[in-house]
Order: structure tokens, then sequence, then C-alpha cells
């Protein structure tokens, strides 16, 4: 399916472990010296290749899709983050020959209520700050990435997809827990149908549905990949305390769990391998 053609993952960490997933998925098909991984721009490109088959699946970090002052994957804890909601080029032009891409951008805009949005360049002392309430700075950051797609895709060629919000699980008083708990020692899914938590913001799911149907009206299909609900039961697939520490644990940390439990981002194998089977087979049919 992919012979010859360019897959790029395009978003924030939830991405890259999709894109993490889709490789581990089919590199163990492919033999040793017929596969090469290279990193690029630093970091922010990442390149699988598949060289007898001329196909190429790549990660592109862009955690906010527009750019902004968390761009650079060795420094993006910035605790004062700025976008600028009007600037995706310095981003795009690393994808905009890609056969099928698919974004995403989420848990990155939940951190604040409101987001310090600039108009201006980060170099330029005459620029404009504002603090935007967070939905209506996430619209406007989907209206340049939509402007952008009109603009530049090609309609015969490229395929486009929207992964829909990764849910946490932070809080355990939402699935009967106590108050200080979270997905830390859990092992088991929720299984109360319909279940939705704090860690979801269907305002900010209708932003991207709203942004993806003004999309068709001008003759651009976006297929939304949808994999909130399924992923709010998997309490139990975030790596908690397994996963690897790039900041030392505190003695106080250590005392008590929960307090650097990583209940975001999800363990591999796992969770986002489902995902990307609705990939696959939405792929098959598009």
């Amino acid at each position: 399916m992919l012979r010859g053609k360019r897959l790029v993952l395009v978003g924030d960490s939830m991405n890259r472990e999709q894109w993490i997933s889709l490789v581990c998925l089919v590199e163990s098909s492919i033999p040793q010296g017929l596969k090469s991984m290279d990193y690029k721009l630093n970091g922010s490109l990442i390149n699988f290749m598949a060289t007898e088959y001329n196909a190429t699946i790549d990660f592109y970090l862009s955690p906010l899709l527009v750019e902004s002052n968390s761009d650079d994957p060795g420094n993006n804890g910035v605790s004062d983050r700025i976008v600028r909601v009007q600037a995706i080029e310095k981003h795009a032009r690393h994808w905009t020959d890609a056969d099928i891409l698919v974004f995403d951008s989420y848990v990155w805009w939940l951190l604040r209520t409101k987001m310090n949005v600039l108009w201006g360049s980060f170099q330029s002392s005459d620029g404009i700050y504002k603090e935007i309430d967070m939905i209506r700075s996430y619209e406007m950051a989907l209206k340049t990435w939509s402007d952008w797609l009109e603009i530049h895709i090609n309609r015969t060629k490229t395929k486009l997809f929207f992964v829909s919000m990764s849910p946490t699980h932070q809080r355990g008083e939402e699935w009967g827990m106590g108050t200080n708990q979270n997905c830390y020692s859990e092992t088991m899914p929720i299984f109360k149908k319909g279940y939705q938590g704090s860690g979801s913001n269907p305002k900010m799911m209708r932003a991207v549905e709203a942004a993806i149907d003004e999309l068709k009206t001008r003759g651009l299909k976006v297929q939304m990949l949808n994999i909130t609900q399924l992923s709010e039961y998997r309490k139990e697939g975030h790596p908690s305390i397994y996963r690897k520490q790039w900041v030392p644990i505190t003695e106080d940390q250590l005392s008590n769990p929960t307090s650097y439990a990583d209940c975001v981002h999800w363990c591999l194998p796992g969770v986002p391998d489902t995902w990307n089977e609705l990939l696959y087979a939405y792929l098959l049919h598009y």
C-alpha cells in the first residue's frame, strides 16, 4: 500500500507514539539492510525508510500545528508557551510532498485555559502579544491549518487524516478511586459504557469537526480518525511509573509513585496499535 509513497504523522508526542507503533508493526517484516532510520532537523523530523518498497513513514514534531516557542524537540518544556496562530509554513514545508498526512494536536493545548498568541515573528521586537481563550486560539490555529491545506494539498494524490483527542487518566475519583489516585497501579479497563473523563475536552473535538466540515465545503476531504472513546476505557494502558525519565526522580516523588506516574502517554505495544489498525482500515477503503 505504501510502495513509492511517503506517509507523515504530524503533531505532538501522541502522534509520535502512533508513529512508533506503526513503524514497529511493519519493520519486523523487513530484513536488516533493507530499512533505515534517520533523525533530521535536530530531531524534529524522524524518517523510517523501507528501501525495497521505496516507502517512507515519517514523524514531524509540530505539537501545536502552528509555529510556537515550544517546537524545539530538545527544549519544548517552556513554561510561558507562545503560539503564532497565523504561521504554519515553517513546519508545513517539511511535509508538503506527503502522499498520506496524519495530523493531531491536543494535549499541549490542554495545559492552560488561555494561550499567549503572537502576531509577528519571534525575531522581531514589534510583535503583538495577546492572551486569548484556549478554545478560540485552537480554532484560529485550525483555520490556519485548513487554509494551508486548501492551497497546497494535491487533491488527486494526498490522503488526509486528523486523529481525535487522546484521553488522559489523571483523576481516579472519576472511575471510583480516591481523590489522590490516578492511573498508577491500575490493571483493568473502565467498563462503564460511554465513560468520559475530564481529560477529554468535547469543545476541542467539535472545533476539529467544524474545521473538517468546512474543508469539505471547499472540496477537500479529511477523515477523522476517532480514537477517543475506545481509549477512554483504557486507564491501565499508560506507562505510569514504568517509563524513561528524562529528569531524575526526587526522593519525595519516589515516596509517592502517583506523583510522577505518566497517565498521558501510552504503553507500546498497546492502545496506539489499535489506532493504527483503524488507520489501516481507512486506507484500504479511502
